[in-house]
C-alpha cells in the first residue's frame, strides 16, 4: 500500500457495546450483530439505500450457516442490495486487516468508498459434532441393502457420539491456548505478575476517564438496552486484580488471571473509508489518513513466543517508511494479555532480539507509555476477536482528528502466531 495512488480517509465508525460473552447477548447469532453495527454506520453517515464500492468485514467462530456472513448483514444493513462484500478471516487482525484491504481497493482506484469491519460471539458458539458421528452417519447415508442400513444404524447406537464438540482457542500445532502460550512468553521475558496487574488496572482506569469525558458517546450505538461496554471495572484496584488466581498455569508459577487476561466477547465494529473528494462530495469529515498496513509472521511452532508477530510488522512498516519507533503520538497496541504487551514492549528494547530477530542494527528502543492506549483498550472494554480492529481504528482516527496534527500506530498479535500492523496520520 506504500506508494498509493489516492489518499485514503478514515471518516469515522460505529459498534455495539462489546459484552461479557453468555450475558447480554446469549443466543444472538454473529449475523445480527454485524447487521447491527452496519445500520449503525449506513444511518450516522446517511448511507441509506446507497451503494457502496465494498464491504469487507469477518467473524472468526463462524457457525456453518453464516458462510456468507457479510453480505447477509449488508442486506440487513440499509445499505442498496447491489453493494458487493465478502468474509475475511485472519483471527484477532481481522477488522484491521478489512481496513486495509479496504484501503488498498480505494487507494489503486478500484472504488471510492468502502466499509471494513467484524464481529464475535461467543455466546452462540458453531457446536461441531465428533469425526467419528459424521463418518458413521455418513455410512448410513450411503447404505443400499437392507443389511447395510440396519448395520449402519447399530453403529450409531453409542450416546457418546452424540455429545457436541465445543470450539477451543487452541493452536492446532501446539495444543496450547493462547493464554498457555503467553505464559511461556512472559517467562521467558521475565514479565511480572505485578506488572501484569498494573498494566490492566490502568486500562481500566484510562477507559472509566474516557467514558466520564463522552469520548466514546458517538463512537457506539445502543444496544438491548445497554450504551456502554459490559466489562469495564472503574472501581477495579491493584489490590483487587492482585487477589486473583493464576488462570492457565497450576505449576504455582502462573502469572495470567481473568483480571490481566481479556475475557471472551460479544460485539461488532465498522469503520467507513473513502477518498477525500468522495468524503466532500458527502460533506464527511475525515478524520484520519490510511498511511501503510503490514502483516507478519512467527515460527511459534519452532519456538517464537505466539504473539510477537507485531514486533515483525511494525519493525518493516517503520523500515519502508523511514521512521523510528518514538515518531508516533500515540500507540494503539491491542490487550490480548498485559503480559503479552509488556513482552512486545521489552522485545523492541532489546538490542540482541531487535538485531537477530528484525534484522536490524540496533534496538527499536523505548516507547513513552504515556501515549499507549491513552483511552483504555481490550483489557478494559473488552476483544471480541474479529471486532477489535475496527474499534482500534476508529479510537486512533479520532485521537487524531481531536489532536489536530501527528500520527498514531496500531500493533494487533493474533492466533497462528500473526500479526498486523497500521500507520495512521492526522489530516
Amino acid at each position: 500500500m506504500k506508494n498509493q495512488n489516492r489518499e485514503v480517509w478514515v471518516i469515522g465508525g460505529q459498534r455495539i457495546p462489546f459484552v461479557k460473552s453468555q450475558t447480554i447477548y446469549d443466543g444472538i447469532g454473529q449475523q445480527e450483530i454485524l447487521t447491527q453495527a452496519l445500520r449503525a454506520l449506513v444511518t450516522k453517515y446517511g448511507l441509506e439505500r446507497q451503494k457502496v464500492g465494498e464491504v469487507v468485514a469477518g467473524a472468526v467462530l463462524k457457525h456453518p450457516r453464516d458462510f456468507s456472513l457479510v453480505r447477509e448483514a449488508v442486506l440487513g444493513s440499509g445499505l442498496d442490495p447491489h453493494t458487493p462484500a465478502f468474509d475475511l478471516q485472519k483471527a484477532c487482525g481481522t477488522g484491521l486487516s478489512a481496513a486495509a484491504m479496504i484501503a488498498n481497493e480505494i487507494s489503486i482506484g478500484q472504488i471510492d468508498v468502502g466499509i471494513a469491519g467484524g464481529s464475535d460471539t461467543n455466546s452462540e458458539p458453531p457446536l461441531t459434532a465428533k469425526r467419528e458421528l459424521v463418518v458413521r452417519l455418513m455410512n448410513l447415508q450411503r447404505a443400499k441393502s437392507f443389511g447395510q442400513k440396519l448395520g449402519a444404524a447399530f453403529a450409531l447406537m453409542k450416546p457418546s457420539l452424540f455429545w457436541p464438540q465445543i470450539p477451543a482457542v487452541k493452536e492446532a500445532r501446539t495444543g496450547l491456548s493462547m493464554g498457555e502460550s503467553c505464559e511461556l512468553m512472559v517467562r521467558e521475558w521475565g514479565i511480572t505478575r505485578e506488572a501484569q496487574d498494573q498494566w490492566a488496572y490502568e486500562s481500566h482506569h484510562k477507559a472509566s476517564i474516557a467514558y466520564e469525558a463522552g469520548f466514546f458517546d458517538d463512537m457506539m450505538v445502543e444496544y438491548k438496552g445497554i450504551k456502554k461496554d459490559g466489562i469495564l471495572r472503574a472501581d477495579t484496584t491493584v489490590e483487587k486484580l492482585g487477589k486473583l488466581r493464576p488462570a492457565f498455569a497450576n505449576d504455582g508459577k502462573g502469572t495470567l488471571t481473568a483480571g490481566n487476561s481479556t475475557p471472551l466477547s460479544d460485539g461488532a465494529s465498522a469503520v467507513l473509508l473513502s477518498t477525500p473528494e468522495y468524503a466532500k462530495s458527502k460533506n464527511w469529515t475525515g478524520l484520519a489518513r490510511v498511511v501503510d498496513y503490514q502483516s507478519a509472521a512467527v515460527d511459534y511452532v519452532g519456538g517464537e513466543g505466539l504473539l510477537m508477530a507485531p514486533t515483525y510488522a511494525v519493525s518493516e512498516l517503520l523500515k519502508r517508511n523511514n521512521l523510528k519507533l518514538q515518531d508516533f503520538d500515540f500507540y494503539e497496541i491491542h490487550e490480548a494479555f498485559a503480559g503479552q504487551v509488556l513482552c512486545t514492549l521489552k522485545a523492541w528494547e532489546s538490542e540482541k532480539y531487535c538485531q537477530e530477530k528484525l534484522g536490524v542494527s540496533q534496538a527499536l528502543g523505548s516507547i513513552d507509555r504515556a501515549k499507549i492506549n491513552v483511552k483504555g483498550s481490550s483489557l478494559a472494554v473488552g476483544h471480541p476477536f474479529a471486532a477489535t480492529g475496527g474499534r482500534i481504528v476508529h479510537t486512533l482516527a479520532k485521537l487524531l482528528h481531536e489532536k489536530g496534527k501527528g500520527r498514531g500506530l496500531i500493533s494487533i498479535c493474533t492466533a497462528g502466531g500473526q500479526g498486523v500492523a497500521m500507520i495512521l496520520e492526522a489530516i
